[in-house]
């Protein structure tokens, strides 16, 4: 069993990585983590090379990712919310899942035919507006084929209590493992 992180956190120790810790400790087979603020991955700049090609023709770290995503069984997106959205690299890094729309609006293929768990980690302190970030992990979940999505586990009170210590997100991260670890979903069938 394979699982793809999407780290959106710039912090090495902060919260979100509490948290994606627990979630790793309690998985069973291999990840891999993307941490959108450390890794070599360029914005997609709308070369249109997707609209009539598979794949991205960008050389960098992405097309790693383009196949470990083909290949994986689950995908976490982790973020701290900033400004009431995942973070800008984050998005910046996900702004590259573009040649999978176009392959299926444009070509009219199936960009991953592996159906994949998913499963949405957000943290952060200020108002607690989970929507539009929840929203985006999920659009971005979907681009990746996720076709059973884990309910959204979240720390919102991170100024006074570290995500670490707030048990119901802990528990939640381990319910993240547990749901990756189980072999049955309804995206298998």
């Amino acid at each position: 069993m394979k699982t793809l992180i999407f780290n959106g956190s710039p912090r090495k120790n902060g919260d979100t990585v509490s948290l994606i810790q627990e979630v790793t400790k309690n998985l069973k087979g291999s990840y891999r983590q993307v941490n959108a603020y450390h890794c070599n991955i360029k914005p997609c700049v709308d070369c249109r090379y997707c609209v009539k090609n598979t794949g991205c023709c960008v050389d960098d770290e992405m097309q790693e990712v383009y196949d470990y995503i083909q290949e994986c069984d689950n995908i976490l997106v982790a973020s701290p919310i900033y400004m009431s959205e995942l973070t800008g690299p984050l998005l910046s890094v996900t702004s590259r899942l573009q040649p999978y729309f176009c392959a299926k609006f444009y070509r009219k293929e199936k960009p991953i035919m592996k159906p994949k768990k998913g499963a949405v980690l957000l943290v952060g302190g200020g108002d607690g507006d989970l929507e539009l970030p929840h929203r985006m992990a999920n659009r971005l979940l979907y681009k990746m084929n996720a076709k059973d999505v884990f309910p959204l586990i979240s720390s919102f009170d991170t100024e006074k209590t570290p995500a670490i210590h707030d048990k119901a997100a802990v528990s939640g991260a381990r319910g993240i493992a547990s749901f990756f670890n189980d072999i049955k979903s309804e995206a298998e069938g």
